[in-house]
């Protein structure tokens, strides 16, 4: 299983919870199947960025030094051939 991605739509939606209806962020975090460190930065950065906290898409291919399947991405250093 991989990391998990999620649109904005869903981040901002699970910070109203917190902000708007002052739903406690253990309890939003534990219905919405979050770890509670998690909505915690969502929510840090809806306060410093506003509309801007999440410019990302929730999906795609991220930038890595490993391949991915699909994505192109390839490691930088060579693998060491085997002997035997």
């Amino acid at each position: 299983m991989g990391r998990r991605r999620f649109t904005p739509e869903f981040k901002l939606e699970a910070v109203k919870l917190v902000k708007e209806r002052g739903v406690a962020v253990r309890q939003a975090a534990t219905d919405l199947g979050l770890h509670e460190n998690v909505l915690r930065k969502w929510v840090r950065n809806v306060e410093a960025h506003r509309e801007q906290a999440f410019p990302g898409q929730g999906g795609g291919c991220v930038p890595t030094t490993r391949r991915l399947p699909g994505c192109g991405a390839s490691s930088p250093r060579p693998r060491p051939s085997a002997t035997f």
